[in-house]
């Protein structure tokens, strides 16, 4: 990297300040095809990381860095709660995937991919598909959340999904005394990949559903698909800041991250928050607030590791059969998070750290850096 640099782009000292727990941070660029992309490999103490590509318009590299150092960060704490034997990486492409997405750009990054000798896999994320996974793949033997007409998973949203609707009703079997979401209000903020699975989900268990996004198509996808259902209902609020004040029993974040801010905390509702966004908390403080406010946090990474489960046992031979059932098991974690959060006097967000620390400590210090093979 270039001793000289313009103020928005990050030095070396500038990702080693963010991101001293990281064992790698690989900068990308392939001028031919306008690749720009990160990757951060976080840990690799309980195996080879796995994380999404995250394709969007930042508006800095500044911006980027933060994102996947904190994004490959969840994946580590993410994949060692969910009991799998991987580590934790994310990468993040720059730039617009309506217009910038390209063959020759996701192959490009396909071989950046490859050049890390099987350290790091990719899967989908924000702005990428499984399409484009089958693209990547073409440079790449490290690529999992493929299509199905490649012998993938197909769209990881739909475990993700559930994953965070089985550690709802969690929440609610440790909140209210039953796990049922029938006669609750729900707010679905964000109803894209995960969040209109998530919708479906809840009717038909008898919830009355809430939704809001920045994208009225999906809204209006989301409303049509449930229209005159006889369970549930749907119905759409104009913004996330009118769907935080509406009488709610359950809150999900679904779209982009730092979802949970103070000011968001202070209008809140529901008595319970879970939902399928990663980084829902805006700092480490807000886990506090809740706490404080009796608001029953399910933790992010614990909730939405549906996806991640389904991605990894495609690395085994895909079966949905196995990997709905692995998922389902996000259940009983989510219970053992927040009876531990109870037991030892912390927020559900310590408490998740913990178990996921001690998993890695445990079990990370047999293994050491993996060295990809």
């Amino acid at each position: 990297m270039s001793a000289t640099h313009r103020p928005e782009h990050p030095s070396a000292v500038d990702v080693l300040d963010h991101g001293t727990d990281h064992e790698q941070v690989v900068f990308c660029h392939d001028p031919a095809s306008g690749l720009r992309a990160i990757i951060a490999i976080h840990s690799t103490a309980l195996g080879p990381a796995l994380g999404g590509t995250r394709f969007h318009p930042y508006a800095s590299t500044a911006d980027a860095v933060r994102d996947v150092l904190e994004l490959s960060r969840g994946m580590t704490y993410k994949a060692a709660l969910a009991g799998l034997d991987l580590g934790g990486g994310k990468a993040v492409i720059i730039g617009d995937p309506a217009t910038d997405k390209s063959e020759a750009l996701l192959r490009a990054y396909g071989r950046f991919v490859e050049s890390l000798g099987g350290r790091y896999y990719t899967a989908c994320d924000v702005g990428t598909y499984s399409a484009d996974m089958d693209l990547v793949a073409r440079e790449s033997s490290h690529v999992t959340g493929r299509t199905v007409a490649h012998g993938g998973a197909g769209d990881s949203s739909v475990l993700t999904a559930y994953g965070v609707f089985q550690g709802m009703r969690a929440a609610a079997e440790h909140t209210w005394g039953g796990p049922s979401l029938a006669g609750r209000t729900v707010g679905v903020a964000g109803v894209g990949k995960v969040g209109r699975h998530l919708v479906r989900h809840l009717v038909e268990d008898g919830a009355d559903v809430v939704v809001t996004d920045v994208h009225a198509p999906a809204v209006e996808r989301v409303l049509a698909e449930h229209a005159g259902s006889s369970a549930g209902s749907v119905r759409a609020v104009g913004s996330t800041a009118a769907l935080v004040a509406e009488p709610l029993d359950v809150y999900a974040p679904c779209a982009l991250g730092h979802a949970l801010t103070d000011d968001v905390v202070e209008v809140l509702q529901a008595r319970i928050v879970c939902g399928a966004a990663n980084n829902q908390l805006a700092h480490a403080g807000v886990d506090k607030l809740l706490l404080d406010r009796g608001i029953v946090y399910a933790p992010d990474y614990c909730v939405n590791a549906g996806g991640l489960v389904q991605v990894a046992d495609e690395l085994e031979g895909f079966s949905f059969e196995r990997a709905q059932q692995r998922a389902a098991g996000i259940h009983d974690t989510t219970l053992t998070v927040l009876r531990t959060a109870t037991a030892e006097g912390v927020s559900p967000a310590a408490a998740a750290d913990r178990l996921a620390e001690r998993r890695l400590r445990d079990v990370g210090r047999l293994r050491g850096i993996w060295l990809g093979r």
